[in-house]
């Protein structure tokens, strides 16, 4: 992926030699005619376009942002509310993520998300232990790890 990234900046780079116009602007049409290269040479070449690990990079991103937001809302409920009829709870989350830096991905964005808490890991480290403001189903949390965070970094990372 890195190579493909480093070939397409070169590309842009020809494309502003061959213009002889050494803008901002060229360089992007030069960096996206590069990006269509190497999608067209993708089936050629047999590798991975590197598009598709960008393009999940930003969705990770997206989900996050949407993650947090939502996760305010519901911190600022329950602070706002009259009564604190919160369950707190610590829940073993199991994850399938291989990696020691995908699994610390994975703890950050859950510590980073209002609400919720990383605590520890497990020996192996595929299980990590995290604290919930307020826990409805255990099973639905978990799954909702799942679905969202985990999900969206094996989409990146693999």
């Amino acid at each position: 992926m890195a190579f493909q990234i480093l070939l397409n900046i070169g590309i842009a780079f020809l494309w502003i030699l061959l213009r002889n116009d050494f803008t901002v602007i060229d360089f992007l049409v030069g960096y996206f005619i590069g990006f269509i290269m190497l999608f067209v040479l993708r089936g050629l070449l047999n590798f991975e376009f590197y598009g598709r690990r960008v393009y999940a990079f930003f969705k990770l991103i997206v989900l996050f942002i949407y993650k947090l937001i939502l996760a305010n809302i519901d911190v600022i409920k329950i602070v706002l509310s009259p009564k604190m009829d919160i369950r707190p709870g610590i829940i073993a989350v199991p994850t399938d993520l291989d990696t020691e830096w995908e699994i610390t991905l994975l703890a950050t964005m859950i510590s980073l998300t209002p609400g919720t808490l990383s605590m520890n890991f497990s020996e192996n480290g595929k299980t990590i232990y995290v604290h919930f403001i307020h826990i409805e189903d255990k099973d639905e949390a978990i799954k909702e790890i799942h679905d969202s965070f985990e999900k969206a970094i094996l989409e990146v990372t693999k």
